[in-house]
């Protein structure tokens, strides 16, 4: 995949050393990671079956043969010393697993990944001899805080996201459907470089644009009406997230001080954004704006979220949020207004935290009429 700029290589490898320390404090001697994308983030492995046991002097990452090679070689890549082990069914694959871990008196479970029914089959079966401890956020806390090569790939995903988009605007002039535009994304992103899309792109014209995420339908964008479009690239594995609000020609008086009062919202949201402030205060800044406009009940989400291997992940950006936001910490910031009888509006941008505020990834423009 062609890059626009040297990507500088992330530090996989040293992962399972600042994971090891966080395992006594969630109260277990090891750990099992049934997450695969806390695996994938542990060791490069992006296969779509595997379990991985962390131990203080050894980690064993279990797959079957789809994998055999693949594993290999990405663990490798990424500079991880592991045990791999390939069999060719779930069971065999636990025993393995059992074997390494038999001297282990409290062994730690994602609870947020792990089934009840898994759990059951662990406690009585592959770890009988354990005392099966649920963990929440172990890795997820790590992941939180992004090296320069996770934010180099976020960089590229936005890149990408921002040139398939210029590459599609003039089509809503065209008379298109709202599954058309996102289709065009689609294809751009794949074209310019992405592995695919960051989730399922949102292109909601007229009264769908009041449906926060509402799905693009066969409904052609008419003249007149505001089209919000939310949509991300991916990169090595890495998302970046973007909103834009499109009106094709001139919108009317309410849809023209959504637009602005939105806009203003977002910028002050982003200007707020640096090291030590709470995710709850972006929020608040966001929701100050829109509620002296009037339209405090037509903002009905959350201001953002943080983005990173996943597209929805700690940190939060909300009213309730006791997140402090961290250098390295990538989040969205993304206020919205929706009215049934209007459509909506919504603007995103992808950012950085720093010390004394943030670097914005997205950078499309934010002109409205097209």
């Amino acid at each position: 995949m062609e890059r626009s700029a040297d990507v500088k290589p992330s530090d996989i490898a040293g992962r399972l050393g600042r994971l090891r320390p966080r395992l006594s404090d969630a109260g277990c001697e090891a750990l099992l990671v049934t997450n695969l994308v806390n695996l994938r983030y542990l060791t490069g492995f992006t296969g779509s079956a595997g379990l991985l046991l962390v131990l203080s002097d050894e980690v064993v990452l279990t797959t079957d043969g789809r994998y055999r090679d693949q594993a290999a070689e990405q663990l490798a890549a990424a500079g991880v010393e592991a045990r791999i082990e390939v069999r060719p069914t779930l069971g065999a694959q636990q025993e393995v697993l059992a074997s390494a871990a038999r001297q282990i008196k409290r062994l730690g479970l994602e609870a947020e990944s792990v089934t009840w029914a898994q759990q059951r089959r662990f406690a009585s079966d592959a770890f009988a001899d354990a005392e099966l401890v649920p963990t929440e956020g172990v890795v997820e806390h790590l992941r939180r805080v992004k090296d320069a090569g996770e934010i180099d790939r976020m960089a590229e995903a936005a890149r990408i996201a921002d040139a398939a988009l210029a590459a599609v605007v003039p089509l809503l002039g065209q008379g298109v459907t709202e599954r058309e535009v996102a289709l065009g994304l689609d294809y751009e992103m794949r074209r310019l470089g992405a592995e695919g899309s960051s989730f399922e792109t949102i292109v909601a014209s007229g009264p769908n644009g009041a449906k926060p995420h509402a799905r693009p339908t066969d409904r052609r964008v008419q003249p007149g009406e505001l089209v919000v479009i939310d949509f991300g690239a991916r990169v090595d594995g890495y998302c970046s997230d973007m909103t834009r609000t499109f009106c094709v020609g001139e919108p009317d008086d309410t849809a023209l001080r959504m637009v602005s009062v939105v806009k203003e919202s977002q910028r002050e949201g982003v200007a707020a954004v640096k090291a030590g402030v709470r995710g709850s205060e972006v929020d608040q800044t966001c929701r100050a704006v829109i509620a002296d406009a009037g339209w405090g009940e037509a903002f009905i989400h959350g201001t953002g979220h943080g983005v990173g291997l996943e597209i929805h992940e700690a940190p939060r950006v909300g009213s309730t949020s006791d997140d402090v936001l961290a250098p390295g910490h990538v989040v969205t910031v993304e206020p919205g207004v929706y009215l049934a009888e209007h459509g909506g509006v919504r603007i995103e941008d992808t950012v950085v935290v720093t010390e004394d505020g943030c670097t914005v990834l997205t950078n499309a423009p934010k002109e409205s009429i097209v």
